[in-house]
């Protein structure tokens, strides 16, 4: 992972003793950052949005010793609980033992890089749903979601998402998100103070495409280039264009595909003859799920999907094979279990309904995107051993221009409130 240094002189690169020293902190150049989601309670998200309506109707309908139990008391939230809207969602604010109101319509939330779920979106309900992220989650935001772990574990450091991140990994584990834009409508990147026009300046030419920096290309190159550390991600810097372009329409590519295509972008597809399809109907409770390499077939029950590639069945993150882990989340829902197969208590037994067509759907896309991301392999290799070889503008370099150290007010949310906020009980928000 160690970055070589062969800087000459006037290249730009650092002379650091350390092998991480060549390296930036994901944190310096992206400063503003937001702690995972924490629902409190399992049954306020899942895999199927009918079953979370479901669930809704059943607390709201209790008498109010059966909702107190249903609820799932915490410290930070029990149906007396008084809160304040979340940012653009039309959820009451009145406490929910009083009037639940009508159920908010679910939204979609991505758990862990590849795991795209519902959440019922309402305050109550949630002992820590960060409204700072709420308020900049429109259709210009992109978030990065940092997965802390050893080097030498396997998946990403970093993963991007259109979808509102809860920051967790498939592991548990969670990560700090990030923003790209600090204020809605895609203003204001959420990045180091005078960072762009310092890769402006030295990895610019007259030839250079005007889109080649932008905060969306600074994602796409940290997406690419970024490797894992036990404190946060580290990013290498290129002092070398041609090394640049190269990370950056990989990390585009990565972004496509971590991002299903999302914001205008084509969304994943194998080559024909390549692609999946559903060969064995799907049975309504699938339990288990196997792989028949020879046959390059996913046997889901009594189901059967072929082609599926062995890269995407072996694909890995942080130790947990994804469609294993993907899978087991959703059996155990269409059983009426908890998200770890236990045999559920309250809520989350509610609503159960077998395994709809959509999953099935999800599951094609989901082998999809892996496959096609093992493909970057090569490129990801390629990239790490320009970066070893150097140069690299290391930290020197941006504290001589005055990009680091970030300054404070860099690492708080920006004002972005255009209108006024409900608070507890229907009053106005203070900000």
């Amino acid at each position: 992972m160690a970055a070589r240094r062969t800087a000459a002189a006037g290249s730009g690169g650092d002379a650091e003793s350390s092998p991480h020293d060549a390296f930036v902190s994901l944190d310096e150049l992206m400063p503003w950052s937001v702690r995972p989601l924490r629902t409190g309670r399992a049954w306020v998200s899942g895999p199927d949005p009918v079953a979370l309506r479901a669930r809704w109707e059943r607390l709201a309908g209790a008498d109010a010793a059966e909702q107190e139990r249903l609820f799932a008391p915490t410290r930070s939230r029990t149906p007396h609980t008084p809160v304040a809207a979340l940012p653009g969602r039309p959820a009451g604010t009145a406490r929910f033992a009083r009037d639940p109101g009508p159920c908010p319509d679910p939204v979609r939330i991505l758990h862990g890089p590849y795991d795209e779920q519902w959440l019922l979106p309402d305050h109550r309900l949630i002992d820590a749903a960060r409204p700072e992220l709420w308020r900049v989650a429109d259709g210009q935001q992109l978030f990065a979601v940092e997965h802390s772990s050893a080097p030498e574990d396997a998946g990403p450091a970093l993963s991007v998402t259109a979808l509102l991140p809860d920051g967790h990994s498939p592991a548990g584990r969670p990560g700090r998100i990030r923003p790209l834009h600090r204020r809605p409508g895609g203003t204001e990147p959420n990045l180091a103070p005078g960072l762009l026009e310092l890769l402006r300046g030295r990895l610019g030419g007259s030839g250079t495409e005007p889109d080649a920096f932008t905060p969306e290309t600074v994602l796409a190159w940290f997406l690419a280039a970024a490797r894992p550390s036990p404190t946060g991600a580290l990013v290498p810097l290129p002092a070398d264009a041609e090394v640049w372009s190269a990370g950056v329409a990989l990390g585009r590519e990565l972004l496509r595909l971590q991002s299903r295509g999302a914001r205008g972008g084509e969304r994943p597809r194998l080559p024909g003859g390549r692609r999946p399809y559903v060969r064995a109907a799907l049975p309504a409770r699938p339990a288990e799920l196997s792989y028949d390499a020879e046959e390059e077939a996913l046997i889901v029950g009594a189901g059967r999907i072929s082609p599926v590639p062995a890269a995407a069945w072996e694909f890995t993150v942080g130790g947990v094979r994804v469609l294993e882990l993907w899978f087991g989340r959703r059996a155990a829902a269409a059983a009426g279990r908890g998200p770890d197969g236990a045999v559920a208590d309250g809520l989350d037994a509610v609503g159960a309904r077998g395994w709809p067509r959509e999953w099935t759907s999800e599951l094609l896309e989901l082998i999809t995107v892996l496959a096609l991301l093992d493909g970057t392999t090569g490129p990801r290799e390629e990239l790490r051993a320009a970066l070893d070889a150097g140069p690299l503008i290391g930290p020197g370099e941006l504290r001589a221009a005055g990009v680091l150290p970030v300054p404070p007010s860099a690492r708080r949310p920006a004002s972005v409130l255009g209108h006024q906020e409900e608070g507890p009980e229907g009053q106005f928000a203070l900000l």
